[in-house]
């Protein structure tokens, strides 16, 4: 059994304040005994203000959020997954990367993984949203060996294409994270079912990280509205922590042979086939 813990967070427009509590969640997910601790999306500047954000995003080396929970993963003993950092591109034409770390129990950075599907849409409440306008998207999957396992990366709208998973699973994850910010009503619809399909269909364990506005009327600084309901669901689909709105850190216990027991019980990943090309039926005159 390993026990992991969440950091269901209300980011704000300050990175200080951030900081502090990030860093406040590892000290008590450290004090709780979790060998690993996992944060939203976007947990060092969360602000769809981007002329306002752009004060705050530089390179990954002059982050100050990244070096205060590097040391606070040293200090306490404890291994990180900051889910995501907004960072300036080191080759992207003046965009950002959507950057998430793993951070080993000393503090050294193992594992960076930039967000591959970026969140291009219009939803039916007239919110819009436009990642590409600001961000470059990544080009490779990872997965980052963890006091866990192999855990493969994804960072929320990720978490609808599941030919990303099927990737990660097949290079030996057995645990996948998925931080996010979802929207409220994207997360009404789809948050709970999508997560345990990755479970389900990877035969992994799964966490995901969320920012959370709290609920009713709350809204971050920036005005935004987030889903929250951090999950850790195991691989069988089954819900083991689900923190509903609230901010704070959660504890879950994993149990990692049921990865293997799962996979004895229904082989998906020895069952699966590549599809070459799909035919059109053509009904004959």
């Amino acid at each position: 059994m390993m026990r992991i813990a969440i950091a269901q967070m209300c980011s704000g427009i300050d990175p200080r304040a951030n900081s502090i509590a990030i860093c406040a969640a590892i000290e008590e997910a450290a004090a709780g005994g979790a060998a690993m601790v996992f944060t939203p999306e976007m947990s060092g500047v969360l602000d769809s203000n981007r002329a306002r954000a752009a004060a705050h995003i530089v390179a990954e080396t002059d982050d100050a959020v990244l070096a205060a929970v590097c040391a606070a993963a040293k200090t306490h003993h404890i291994a990180v997954h900051l889910g995501s950092l907004a960072v300036r591109a080191e080759s992207g034409n003046g965009r950002y990367a959507n950057r998430g770390f793993v951070i080993a129990a000393d503090g050294t950075i193992t594992a960076r993984y930039d967000k591959m599907h970026l969140f291009d849409v219009d939803l039916p409440t007239g919110e819009s949203w436009r990642e590409s306008a600001a961000y470059i998207a990544g080009q490779q999957a990872v997965i980052a060996d963890t006091p866990l396992g192999m855990l493969g990366l994804s960072i929320c709208y990720d978490l609808r294409f599941p030919q990303l998973y099927n990737a990660l699973s097949a290079a030996g994850a057995r645990i996948l994270s998925i931080p996010a910010a979802f929207t409220v009503p994207t997360g009404k619809a789809h948050w709970h079912t999508l997560v345990r399909a990755r479970a389900i269909e990877n035969a992994c364990f799964v966490v995901a990280a969320g920012q959370s506005s709290g609920g009713g009327a709350g809204t971050h600084e920036d005005g935004r509205a987030t889903y929250g309901h951090s999950l850790v669901v195991d691989p069988w689909g089954d819900v083991l922590l689900d923190m509903s709105t609230a901010v704070g850190v959660g504890f879950a216990e994993l149990d990692l042979t049921q990865v293997d027991a799962v996979r004895a019980r229904i082989p998906v990943l020895e069952h699966r086939r590549d599809i070459p090309s799909v035919t059109q039926n053509v009904k004959m005159q």
